[in-house]
């Protein structure tokens, strides 16, 4: 009965990882993908990323969810089934919307595409607290593997099914295939395993709100905690830069809907598996520090493989060549960027200071990536995928300060031993 329940909860963490990559990567490469086949503008598909700015500021309304939860059918799964039964018609909205240069129609789209992170990065935060609350200590390695490997099965199937349905069906039917997929997952929400109400109960939010700023300024210091900051928005810009661009580049140099679905999908995802438990077997070897300087490197050479093929051209098979680089060199720097976020984690305030360390990180793929298209257009491809590698430059300048090569943790990194209550 004990295995029974355990595979239940795994089994549960993993549909939810579902539901919170679907919608994300509906707004992203599906988006992306249908616009440039509108022929929208390249500026203008370059500010995509700014839709995105909710996955940023998702700390801000992140206590209000813990001060008044919804409690059916538990005090976690109500926001996540009001959220995704919210996202299941924004996604089908989606199909009906005419994409052009109409400033009215472009308004429109922008504002769709908001809602829709609103809702994702909502539902983000309560599937967190979901997992955390839900899963023994035992459990949170094999649930973090399903979580994951969900994402990725949600990517693959939204990335490669909704180009192939696009390139065959059109672009409405790619939209309401992934809405579809996320009703998939509302029968699981409601019938998931129950997790107890708090014996404490949040009754203000001041205490989770000021407490783990508070704890990490004096943890890490004046001096060091605007570093480490800086640190986790600028380590992985060259990818958000990458992104943005990845999909209008391929599609405007002659590669078809299918071929970028199966590259940017099932090959990419693939890879980007390949790289992360890669990138886990060296990290136990390297230790932190020197795992996020030889990973920033590696990422930034897959970086460097869509500029040969921009410079020297190419066909199906240098394209595969190129993803694979960059998809490998992606889960490793994937891979070692979360264990620097958990490291930067006091455990008491672990929720609250893990959202806030992702939310500005979501600035880089975001805010930073946001002329991403401009630059293209007035730099052209090879030199905008030189530029996007040389964006790792500052990482290296501040891993040089809080990060150096001859240390194992990172500066201001949380000590038990050293706990400041």
């Amino acid at each position: 009965m004990n295995n029974r329940a355990r595979s239940r909860r795994i089994i549960t963490v993993g549909m939810e990882g579902v539901a919170s990559g679907a919608p994300y990567m509906v707004g992203s490469k599906l988006l992306q993908g249908w616009l440039t086949a509108s022929n929208i503008p390249l500026p203008l598909i370059g500010l995509l990323p700014l839709a995105e700015l909710p996955y940023t500021l998702k700390l801000f309304w992140a206590p209000l969810l813990d001060r008044w939860p919804i409690p059916w059918p538990d005090r976690r799964r109500g926001w996540i089934l009001l959220m995704q039964l919210l996202l299941v018609v924004v996604i089908a909205s989606m199909a009906l919307l005419q994409p052009s240069t109409n400033p009215g129609a472009l308004t429109a789209i922008g504002l769709i595409a908001l809602i829709l992170a609103i809702c994702s990065a909502s539902q983000d935060i309560v599937i967190d607290a979901y997992r955390t609350d839900l899963l023994a200590e035992e459990e949170r390695g094999a649930g973090a593997a399903s979580a994951s490997l969900g994402y990725r099965a949600a990517g693959l199937v939204i990335s490669s099914g909704g180009f192939l349905l696009a390139g065959t069906y059109g672009w409405p039917a790619a939209f309401a295939a992934a809405a579809g997929l996320m009703l998939l997952v509302v029968p699981f929400t409601i019938n998931a395993p129950s997790i107890p109400p708090l014996s404490q109960p949040v009754v203000s939010l001041r205490q989770a709100v000021l407490g783990p700023a508070r704890e990490f300024l004096k943890r890490s210091g004046s001096s060091k905690a605007p570093v480490l900051l800086l640190l986790v928005l600028f380590y992985r810009w060259p990818d958000g830069l990458l992104n943005a661009m990845a999909i209008p580049f391929l599609s405007l140099n002659g590669f078809d809907e299918a071929t970028i679905g199966l590259v940017q999908g099932a090959w990419g995802i693939g890879a980007t598996m390949l790289g992360t438990i890669l990138g886990g077997i060296l990290f136990s070897y390297l230790g932190m520090n020197r795992s996020l300087w030889i990973f920033s490197l590696v990422g930034a050479t897959g970086n460097l493989s869509y500029w040969a093929i921009a410079q020297f051209k190419g066909g199906i098979f240098a394209l595969m060549l190129a993803a694979g680089f960059e998809n490998i060199g992606g889960g490793m720097v994937g891979a070692v960027f979360v264990a620097l976020l958990m490291s930067l984690c006091n455990p008491r305030y672990s929720a609250t200071q893990y959202a806030l360390l992702s939310g500005i990180y979501a600035l880089s793929r975001s805010l930073l990536s946001a002329p991403a298209g401009l630059l293209a257009e007035r730099l052209g491809w090879s030199e905008f995928f030189l530029l996007s590698a040389a964006a790792s430059i500052p990482a290296f300048i501040l891993l040089a300060f809080v990060a150096p090569w001859h240390e194992r943790e990172a500066r201001g990194a949380f000590d038990p031993s050293k706990d400041l209550n």
